[in-house]
């Protein structure tokens, strides 16, 4: 497997599930609100288990069903969902904040936070898995 292929789908994968930018589950008001810039801890749980169930299935589908089970090497699926959990704005920190440049635990997002704590998540993951290769394997 490319070890590119796990950085697009990560990456991807956080910007499409971001609690807040397009859906949020549960919502602050209703069990789904669209676009409303805010999460919560119960959000980012949900939207981190609907993260890895679909990085499963997408690294699945790039290795194939026989390579992941024999090889087994659950690297790219654990960081990516530790990173999709630390680095969700408004759970740890949100930089830039709505009212000041960095801040912690609002719970709150904005479109500059979502880009630049993508671009943290890319060069994290992207250290990780293609400059250092860490794997753990498992079976």
């Amino acid at each position: 497997m490319s070890d590119w292929g796990p950085v697009f789908i990560a990456v991807v994968l956080f910007i499409l599930l971001t609690p807040g930018l397009l859906i949020q589950v549960p919502g602050r008001s209703r069990y789904v609100e669209f676009g409303n810039f805010q999460t919560s801890g119960v959000s980012i749980l949900v939207h981190s288990i609907i993260y890895f169930g679909l990085i499963c299935i997408f690294l699945i589908a790039i290795a194939g069903v026989k390579e992941l089970f024999l090889m087994a090497d659950w690297a790219p699926v654990l960081i990516g969902v530790v990173l999709f959990v630390l680095l969700s704005p408004g759970l740890l920190f949100s930089f830039p904040g709505n009212s000041k440049q960095l801040e912690f635990g609002s719970m709150k997002t904005n479109g500059k936070a979502i880009a630049i704590h993508t671009l943290l998540f890319f060069a994290i993951y992207a250290v990780l898995i293609v400059a250092l290769h860490i794997h753990i394997y498992t079976g």
